[in-house]
């Protein structure tokens, strides 16, 4: 079976993550569970949260299991179908479990910096930091003509967010390529990512 890649598409609320995800996965033919998507919302709404509570370490703390434990689900799935030639080794998560501590990295409240400490210390982050670093990590910039408030997505500042976010990734030895606002055209974001899969 080949090596799995795995591609992580993060930024802030507003930036495109998820038309950027969804075009990548039909592209590439990969779908769920080898394609993540939408876990902080699906936490929210099964363990009751809201946007209020982001800065919370109970909500991030959720969040990050969750796609740690759906990332080993993909993982596991693809060695399950490795004889089946119709699931690409590939998977795709419009997340990663870096996002809750760049949430409490950006937090103001008076625990925060506790909370982030507490989160980066996380045993079972710590044992996946060594596959994140052999993977794509692609971080798309803000763009305002996008911003839109659903009443779920967070209402950070995005700029704040991707500053917190580069400093984290470098901090845990993690490289990733950045698309800023002056690529905008989906089919560009999607050769961009592919361009770099393939190398």
């Amino acid at each position: 079976m080949p090596r799995l890649k795995a591609i992580y598409v993060l930024g802030p609320s507003s930036s495109g993550k998820t038309t950027l995800c969804e075009a990548l996965a039909s592209e590439l033919k990969v779908h769920p569970p080898q394609y993540i998507k939408e876990v902080a919302r699906t936490v929210m709404r099964t363990h009751g949260f809201t946007r209020d509570d982001v800065d919370t370490y109970e909500m991030q703390y959720a969040i990050m299991h969750a796609q740690l434990e759906a990332e080993k689900h993909a993982e596991s799935s693809l060695t399950e179908a490795k004889d089946s030639i119709q699931v690409p080794p590939i998977m795709l998560s419009d997340r990663s479990a870096i996002d809750p501590i760049v949430y409490s990295g950006t937090s103001a409240v008076e625990d925060a910096i506790d909370h982030r400490q507490k989160l980066l210390d996380d045993t079972v982050l710590r044992a996946v930091l060594p596959a994140y670093r052999n993977s794509l990590f692609v971080v798309l910039e803000p763009v305002m003509e996008w911003f839109s408030d659903d009443g779920v997505r967070s209402l950070q500042d995005p700029w704040r967010y991707n500053e917190v976010l580069f400093s984290t990734l470098a901090e845990l030895g993690i490289p990733y390529l950045s698309i800023g606002k002056e690529t905008i055209d989906l089919r560009e974001r999607v050769e961009f990512v592919l361009n770099h899969l393939s190398e």
